[in-house]
């Protein structure tokens, strides 16, 4: 049964979102009869409510997906694959005003942030992987003597992907563009927070040509519909991004079920380190950025700062007074630089880190309440000092706007110091000294570490962690490797069988 769209106005316009799952190109109603609510941070209001998929769901999507693969996607010339991405990039610029007001409403980002990173890099992404869809091959080689040999880079097949609720369009186009461009077909979950991007988005898919059950959507819960994607017999490949806890869980899915190919992307607990040469005023406003970029609610974002002993005053003196700056309110607000965490559930871990950090002996420099005369999920900006290793707020990711700066002495010392975590994901250091910053970033263990700057992503590079920040990598080229699965074949020309007379 059909499932209709409604029209919900967000900050004066009148914005129509689809409400039903996304199955073989319609939007229908889950099998169970079950909606959920969707709120808008920055007030706690309900925005609408949506239908909520479970396991049977996914398995009519998983079904839909295995016919549109076998039904001639995977072997479809890789210029249409790559002229239907451009298509949906092109409607995506279109019909961006709707698109910047479902995300900001849904997630509570900034407008400014939406505007200008959220939409250019969804955008940018798309087009980026339309242009790979005709230049993934094989190669040939002359090493087995008496063959003519080559590869195939083929689809993998079916992909199940989870996305999380911090970047909710920005990872449905990281997920789905790769995933379309090698041939492969898709079942996507949205977080069950910010699922509203996704629905948008798949009206847009639908329009821009892509055949029935190339992109099957299932909004739901992790529970349910999570943890059917990752057990699922028919799923071929599964990419995952969210906690490092989640992560685990879905590995012994993917392990215990059909053993399908698994991607993830998970959490960090980033180092940014500042030696005394740096440009400070640089080196403030990146790191302030670094953590401050979406209320902190960033897989990378900075949030121990490492300080050299001799610049860590004015460091801190120019710090504070930049973070003291940031404004705090409503996200629709063009001059707004922070808006609310995303959910009741973060927002109380937030402020249950800062109680922790208070109790273990750290000192809370500046911020760390509830904004007051707000209904949403606001928290001010956070400094702690004085904080050592084996605090929780040194050694958990916050997600929030909530920072530790630390004093350190030596090169030596801080490489400790930044590399004691179980997490890599990125880093950052902040020198004039080129060969510093060579040395740095060899020896830092983290999938991307930035010199003189702070969480900067182009969709050209790649991205993910070492240690228990993921597996397999985001963007770039890299990533198509994990969206294609490579066969050898060998041609006789003059090998004789064995024991052939």
């Amino acid at each position: 049964m059909a499932a209709p769209s409604k029209k919900v106005t967000i900050n004066g316009r009148e914005v129509s979102i689809p409400t039903g799952l996304f199955i073989n190109n319609e939007f229908v109603k889950a099998r169970g009869g079950k909606t959920f609510e969707v709120e808008d941070p920055a007030t706690a209001k309900v925005l609408l409510s949506i239908e909520e998929g479970q396991p049977e769901d996914v398995d009519i999507a998983v079904k839909a997906a295995r016919k549109a693969f076998e039904s001639g996607w995977a072997e479809s010339d890789p210029a249409w694959r790559g002229s239907l991405l451009l298509r949906l990039a092109d409607l995506l610029e279109k019909d961006q005003e709707d698109v910047i007001a479902i995300e900001v409403a849904d997630s509570g980002k900034t407008l400014k942030q939406a505007q200008t990173i959220d939409l250019p890099g969804a955008i940018g992404t798309i087009r980026y992987y339309a242009s790979w869809a005709d230049k993934v091959y094989g190669r040939t080689a002359s090493t087995a003597p008496g063959t003519f040999s080559y590869t195939l880079r083929e689809p993998i097949g079916v992909c199940g992907q989870i996305i999380p609720w911090n970047f909710p369009l920005l990872m449905f186009i990281w997920k789905i563009a790769p995933a379309l461009a090698t041939g492969n077909t898709i079942v996507i979950k949205s977080a069950e927070t910010t699922p509203l991007s996704a629905l948008k988005m798949c009206e847009l898919i639908k329009e821009a040509g892509f055949p029935p059950g190339t992109v099957n959507l299932v909004s739901g819960y992790g529970k349910t519909v999570g943890a059917a994607m990752a057990n699922h017999m028919d799923i071929d490949k599964l990419a995952f991004t969210g906690s490092t806890a989640t992560g685990r869980t879905i590995l012994k899915a993917a392990a215990s079920s059909n053993l399908k190919k698994v991607t993830l992307e998970l959490g960090g607990k980033s180092p940014n380190i500042v030696f005394p040469d740096a440009d400070l005023s640089q080196a403030v406003d990146w790191s302030v950025f670094g953590i401050d970029m979406h209320a902190g609610q960033v897989c990378h974002a900075g949030s121990r700062i490492y300080v050299h002993e001799d610049i860590y005053d004015s460091f801190l003196k120019a710090f504070t007074d930049k973070m003291a700056a940031i404004k705090v309110g409503a996200n629709f607000s063009g001059d707004t630089d922070q808006g609310p965490q995303q959910n009741k559930l973060q927002y109380d871990r937030i402020l249950s880190l800062i109680e922790a950090g208070k109790k273990e002996g750290a000192t809370l420099h500046f911020g760390g309440q509830p904004l007051p005369d707000r209904d949403g999920y606001f928290i001010e900006p956070t400094i702690f000092t004085d904080a050592t290793s084996d605090m929780k707020i040194v050694k958990e990711e916050i997600f929030g706007p909530v920072v530790v700066i630390i004093k350190f002495r030596s090169e030596e010392e801080v490489l400790a110091l930044a590399n004691d975590t179980r997490y890599g994901l990125a880093a950052g250091v902040h020198t004039k000294d080129y060969q510093r910053a060579i040395r740095m970033t060899k020896k830092l263990k983290a999938g991307t570490t930035w010199v003189n700057m702070f969480n900067y992503i182009h969709w050209s590079m790649p991205f993910g962690g070492y240690k228990e920040s993921g597996i397999g990598r985001e963007l770039g080229g890299e990533v198509l490797d994990n969206y294609t699965q490579v066969k050898t074949v060998f041609f006789n020309m003059d090998v004789p069988a064995p024991n052939s007379a």
